[in-house]
């Protein structure tokens, strides 16, 4: 079969490998779409790691099948890299997300392959039915949305809130459009003029270009942007009392504001992946059409071109989410 590895973001090889064989309690999944996360373009992050075939929203059509019970072949399918254990004291305190177990475990080989093997554990946890209304394509956003339902359960956003999102990319946007469907009041930047547009068409309230010098006090700001000035801004914008969640991280370490951390009493967290109740959730918001992720699309290509995929994805000019379709 042919897989996708990736070495840096200008360097993603189309490489021959065999067909994965399957073990008890797993599932061979065709891929048939997978999307280009912000963390797979990360590339100070991501290079160290390779060569790997990366891929972690995934949805497919099981083919093969051994001794498994609640899936068959030619299922419809959207799979999770990141399972938890169930068993520790992470998850016995629902923090499911800090799991050694789901921070090990993966698909083999990952998702932008034609085929991939499901572990055990991970379609017993993590492996849900695509429903008829849900298509190929829209079930690579589950697990991404996942993680904003997880983030937002963190830092307890309301309806009563005020929601500054910083980084209208498909995962500020995806927090947009989370923070609308719960009812807070949303503002949201970006540096660039087609993602603030897009902000607006998502469901911001307010949009404001990130190279100017504003104030705009919210009680909850959602780091979307990899960069240190959104971090700053952050800091900036924060309500006494307020909670900074780093969705996104930048690459250097983070120096706080002291004094008014202290003195305004601000919480500073952040949030990893996604637990098999925020996947069940998430599934729920698509196949209810609550939140419209398909909007979110804006290029698909076959494995022979994933190359322009990552290109594209690393520096995302009049773009949004990029969508690879090994099958075609």
């Amino acid at each position: 079969m042919k897989v996708a590895v990736y070495y840096n973001n200008n360097d993603v090889r189309l490489e021959e490998r065999p067909k994965p064989k399957i073990s008890d309690g797993e599932i061979l999944v065709k891929i048939m779409s997978s999307g280009i996360c912000g963390t797979d373009v990360m590339e100070w992050y991501r290079a160290k790691k390779g060569p790997r075939v990366l891929g972690h929203e995934i949805s497919g059509e099981i083919v093969e099948c051994n001794n498994v019970k609640n899936f068959k072949v030619h299922d419809r399918v959207f799979a999770t890299h990141h399972v938890p254990c169930n068993n520790c004291k992470y998850c016995s305190e629902d923090n499911h997300t800090a799991c050694e177990t789901l921070h090990t475990g993966n698909f083999d080989p990952g998702g932008f392959s034609e085929y991939a093997r499901v572990p055990k554990i991970n379609v017993d946890n993590g492996t849900f039915l695509l429903p008829d209304n849900v298509s190929y394509e829209e079930g690579t956003f589950i697990e991404p949305l996942a993680c904003v339902v997880r983030a937002h359960r963190i830092i307890n956003v309301k309806k009563s809130h005020k929601v500054l999102v910083l980084g209208s990319g498909v995962s500020g946007l995806l927090n947009i459009l989370h923070a609308k469907h719960i009812g807070a009041e949303v503002a949201a930047t970006d540096i660039d003029s087609y993602k603030l547009k897009k902000a607006e068409e998502f469901g911001a309230d307010k949009v404001i270009n990130a190279k100017s010098d504003f104030e705009c006090k919210a009680d909850k700001v959602i780091v979307c942007a990899g960069a240190m000035q959104a971090v700053k801004q952050a800091f900036n914008n924060i309500d006494r009392k307020g909670i900074i969640l780093l969705f996104a991280i930048p690459q250097e370490d983070i120096k706080l504001p002291n004094l008014d951390v202290w003195r305004n009493e601000i919480t500073i967290t952040s949030s990893y992946g996604a637990a098999p109740k925020d996947l069940q959730e998430s599934l729920e918001l698509i196949k209810n059409k609550k939140i419209n992720v398909k909007g979110l699309v804006t290029h698909k290509f076959g494995l022979k071109d994933i190359s322009k995929g990552f290109k594209l994805a690393a520096k995302p000019n009049n773009s949004l989410k990029v969508i690879i379709e090994p099958s075609k």
